[in-house]
This record gives C-alpha cells, structure tokens and sequence, in this order.
C-alpha cells in the first residue's frame, strides 16, 4: 500500500459534482523533478476551466485539458509542501526541503505531486504551508503583468481593477512596491480590504464608475478579465502614453494585437519568479489574502464557492485534515 495515495479525480468534464476522492498510484519523479508532500493548495481560474472543458485562447486550453475526456485527472496547479524525494539531475533541493510551486501540468489535489524543478523555490520562511500556496499562480501573474508587461516608476499612477480578487490582491502590493500612486477597484464590502493592503485610494464600483470619473492612469491592470472590463471602456482613463493591462490574454490578440496602450499576458511562472515572490513576502511587502480553506475532501464546495462569490483573496485546500 505504500504506492498508493489519495487524490481528487475527474473522469470527465462538468460541473464540481464529477469530483470523487479515490486512491490512485503514488508518481514517481523523472530526473528533473521533485516528489513533493503536498500540504496545502488552492482554487485558481484554470482549474475551472480543465474541469468545465471550456475552450479558451484559440483552443489551446481544450488541448491542455483534453477534447472529449479530461487529460489530466488530477487538478491544483499552486502546491506547498515538503520534498519526499528529488530525481537524479535535482543539485537545488533535498528531501525535507518546504517549496511552493506553479504546476505546468496540473496534479496538486493529491497528496503527491510531481514538481518539476524549474517550476519550484524555496517556501517563504514566515508563512505557513497554507498561506503559501495561495501564491504561486495569482501572485505569479500579478507579478508578470506589473513587472514585465510594464514598467513603473515612483509617482505614477496605478489602478487595479478587481483589486480584492486573488490576483488583484496580489497586484496591489506589487504595484506598491514601485509606486504609492496606486487605486483600487472593489465592491463595497471590501473596501476596508483593499485599503489595507495599502491602497491610495478605493474606488467602490458599485457607487461609481472609476471610468467617467475624470481621473487618468499611467497603468490600469484588468486583475479580472473575461471582458468584465476592456481597454475600450477604460481608454479615456488613460494617459497620453498609458498602458491598459490584462489577463484576458484571448480579447486582447482579438481586438487589439496592435495596439502599443493594451498588453495582455500569460503568468507563465517560474522558479525565479517564485524567488521574487519570497524576497517580498519576507520583507513583508506582500502578504497573502486567505479567504477560506477546505480539506481536501470538500474541494467540490470550494469549487462551488469560488465560482458563486466574489472570493476576497484566495480559496484554499488543506491536506492536514
């Protein structure tokens, strides 16, 4: 029985109800890859779309997901938890190591999963396995669109819209480490949470449009995506050289590949990244924002919670039940 763990499968594509929690052969590690213990993960927008079969971005994600039957029967793609053993090429971690990491591949619904090591760092000494694995795949995207799809400097002015989301969380402490000029956008009930984290100003959508206000932005980071706003809407918000940023990566190639004010993007996290990540997090720049937590066994309400709500941070999954 040693090979054999515990792991949330679904066998084919639909709503939360095609989980089942089932016990499935143990991976073993190619030479480039780690065995990690997971200890905690969390709820992210792909594992919606796996597990729904939606396509998106030209098709790409139905060939990531699979066709007629999902691909990869084990969701999770952020894991914390502590190497159990390293494959032959491994020189940067050991067994006993605590590392976090974005899964390419999905698979961290399990109590081991396969980490490539390209894909992992060392966890942030002063969080726990549960507020670290909230990171990897939120932080990592606000992390790419705030510094690699722009570049801001001291004095200019940021909104981020979808500020209390989980990636937007994210994208307001990032963006603070380059600017105190930073506005967030959110509903009214997390406004005491958006200012927390160290906003300039808040703009509660639900009494006003950030986009009719008069004010203009250097930057304006779509932290939702999924057309809730577009650079059409936001435009007149902008500066004269402003740059609208945003996840919807697919609106983007669509309607506006060649237009230099409009930058969509994919996370596409790393290793080094995720160092980046830590080097914040243990100066205390950047904190996670842990909305709720499941076990394991109670993923497919996790599911549903975060597609019925508005999550004020992140969801995550415990497997320390």
């Amino acid at each position: 029985m040693k090979n054999i763990m515990k792991a949330i499968i679904y066998e084919e594509f639909g709503s939360s109800d095609v989980f089942e929690l089932k016990e499935v052969e143990k991976p073993t590690p190619k030479d480039d890859e780690l065995l990690v213990k997971v200890h905690a993960t969390s709820v992210n927008a792909l594992d919606m779309i796996f597990r729904s079969g939606e396509s998106l971005l030209f098709g790409m994600t139905k060939l990531m997901a699979g066709f007629k039957k999902p691909k990869h029967k084990i969701l999770g793609f952020d894991v914390s938890g502590e190497v159990e053993s390293v494959g032959g090429k491994i020189k940067k971690f050991k067994k006993g190591d605590l590392i976090y990491a974005c899964l390419r591949s999905p698979g961290a619904n399990a109590e081991y999963v396969r980490v490539p090591e390209k894909f992992a760092a060392t966890r942030p000494a002063n969080m726990s396995h549960i507020e670290a694995a909230t990171v990897p795949d939120a932080g990592g995207t606000a992390l790419t669109g705030l510094r690699d799809s722009v570049v801001i400097k001291e004095g200019q002015r940021v909104l981020i819209f979808g500020a209390s989301g989980g990636v937007g969380t994210y994208a307001m402490q990032i963006a603070n480490t380059y600017t105190t000029e930073v506005t967030g956008v959110c509903s009214t009930s997390a406004v005491s949470l958006v200012e927390s984290l160290g906003a300039n100003a808040v703009i509660d959508y639900t009494k006003e449009d950030f986009t009719k206000n008069g004010q203009t932005y250097d930057v304006v980071f779509d932290a939702v995506g999924r057309g809730v706003t577009s650079y059409s809407k936001c435009k007149n918000s902008l500066t004269k050289n402003g740059i609208f940023v945003t996840v919807d990566f697919q609106s983007v190639m669509f309607k506006y590949m060649l237009n230099k004010n409009v930058k969509g993007y994919m996370g596409n996290v790393n290793a080094e990244k995720l160092d980046y990540l830590r080097d914040l997090i243990e100066a205390e720049k950047v904190k996670s924002v842990v909305d709720k937590v499941y076990p394991l066994s109670q993923i497919a309400e996790a599911h549903k919670y975060y597609e019925e709500g508005h999550p004020k941070g992140k969801v995550a999954i415990s497997l320390q039940e």
